[in-house]
C-alpha cells in the first residue's frame, strides 16, 4: 500500500443530508474513507453518534471553524494520543439532567480510561434559541456568548486541552418537525445552533471543542428511522463527543515549528463532499489549491450548490463506495480517467 493520502470528508450540518444529517450515521462512510486514505480529517457531526462512537487513530476529529482555518493554511494539526478533557455545562441545565452529564464524564474516565479534567458550569444561562431558515436548514443563536467564553477560559487555565460543551436546548416547539426528523424525512433542528457554540469556543480558545445538547428524554417511537436511533439510547449525547475529543489533534499556528507527523493543507490529497453542498469555505479553499474534489451524488440535501453553479471541475462519484475507490486511486497515483471507458481523446496542442 502506498503512503497515506490525507483526505478531507465534509458533510455540512443542518441541511438534511441523507448520510451525515442524523446521529452519527456517516460513521460508516468515515471508516471506509479512513481505510482508503490512511488518514481522514473530518468534523464532529460526522463522528458523533450520541451514545455510539468509533475510535480510529486514522481519523482526525476537527471542529468546523478550525477545519475552515486549516484549509486556509491558518492552522496546522498535530495528531495526539490523548487530550485532557474539560466539561462545560450550561447553567440552564436542570440539576438531574446536569447530574447525568457529570456521570457520563466520570464514566469516560473510569470505563474508557480517558483523561478527564476539570468541569465548570457557566455563570449565566446561555440562552440557546433555534431557528429554521426559509429553505429548511437549521440555525440558532445564543443570548450570552460571553458566559460561554468565560467558562471556556477558566477550563483552559485549569489545564483542559480539549473541551466538551453541553448546553440546554429548548424542547422542539414543532412536534411536526421533530416527528419528521425521527421518521427520517426532516432536518436536525439542533445542528445549526450546535455549530455556532463550537465555532465560537474553538475560535476563541484555540483548543479542540465539540458540543452535545441537553434535552429531556423522548417517549419511545416504534417506527423510528435507524439513522436517528442513536440519539434515543440514553440520557445524554455526550459519550461520542468525549471519545472524539480524547484524540483530537492540537491546533497550531503555521508559524510554530513543525514536527514530523504534523498535518498541513499542503498534504491533503482529496476532499469528499455531497454533490449539492460544494459551496462551503473549506471545500472552496481546497478547490482553489487544486486539491481534487470528489462530489458524491447519492447524498442528497436541501442545498443545490453544485459544481456547475460554482464553475468547479470535480470527480463525480455515484456513492461513497465509489468515492473511496477514487481516493484509493489517487493514493496509488492512478489517474481516475484511466479507470473509465471510453478513454477521453488525447489533447493535441500542436494545431
Amino acid at each position: 500500500m502506498s503512503a497515506e493520502l490525507p483526505t478531507l470528508l465534509l458533510i455540512p450540518t443542518g441541511i438534511g443530508c441523507d448520510q451525515g444529517g442524523y446521529a452519527g450515521d456517516a460513521l460508516p462512510v468515515a471508516r471506509l474513507l479512513a481505510a482508503a486514505s490512511g488518514c481522514l480529517i473530518t468534523h464532529p457531526n460526522v463522528m458523533n453518534g450520541a451514545s455510539l462512537y468509533w475510535s480510529d487513530a486514522r481519523i482526525q476529529y476537527v471542529e468546523g471553524w478550525c477545519l475552515d482555518a486549516f484549509t486556509r493554511g491558518a492552522l496546522r494539526l498535530r495528531p495526539q494520543r490523548r487530550q485532557r478533557l474539560g466539561l462545560l455545562l450550561d447553567a440552564a441545565i436542570e440539576p438531574e439532567l446536569a447530574l447525568r452529564q457529570r456521570q457520563v464524564f466520570e464514566a469516560a474516565g473510569a470505563t474508557l480510561g480517558l483523561e478527564i479534567g476539570p468541569l465548570i458550569s457557566t455563570d449565566a444561562p446561555l440562552g440557546v434559541s433555534l431557528r429554521l431558515a426559509a429553505g429548511g436548514s437549521s440555525w440558532g443563536s445564543l443570548e450570552r456568548p460571553d458566559a460561554l467564553l468565560r467558562a471556556g477560559e477558566r477550563l483552559r487555565q485549569a489545564g483542559a486541552t480539549a473541551i466538551a460543551v453541553v448546553a440546554r436546548f429548548p424542547e422542539d416547539s414543532s412536534a411536526e418537525a421533530l416527528q419528521a426528523y425521527r421518521s427520517g424525512s426532516g432536518v436536525d433542528a439542533l445542528a445549526g445552533a450546535e455549530a455556532l457554540i463550537s465555532h465560537l469556543l474553538g475560535r476563541h480558545l484555540g483548543l479542540p471543542c465539540a458540543h452535545a445538547p441537553a434535552l429531556a428524554p423522548l417517549a419511545p417511537m416504534a417506527e423510528l428511522d435507524p439513522r436517528a436511533a442513536a440519539e434515543e439510547l440514553g440520557y445524554t449525547f455526550l459519550p461520542s463527543v468525549l471519545v472524539g475529543l480524547s484524540r483530537a489533534p492540537d491546533l497550531l499556528p503555521p508559524e510554530q515549528a513543525a514536527l514530523p507527523g504534523d498535518l498541513s493543507i499542503g498534504q491533503v490529497g482529496a476532499v469528499v463532499a455531497p454533490a449539492g453542498a460544494l459551496g462551503g469555505e473549506a471545500l472552496l479553499s481546497c478547490a482553489a489549491r487544486g486539491i481534487p474534489v470528489i462530489a458524491v451524488q447519492s447524498n442528497h440535501c436541501l442545498l443545490q450548490v453544485g459544481a456547475e453553479q460554482l464553475g468547479l471541475t470535480v470527480l463525480g462519484a455515484p456513492d461513497y463506495c465509489a468515492a473511496a475507490g477514487l481516493v484509493l486511486a489517487l493514493r496509488e497515483g492512478l489517474a481516475p480517467r484511466a479507470l473509465c471507458r471510453p478513454l477521453p481523446p488525447l489533447e493535441d496542442l500542436s494545431g
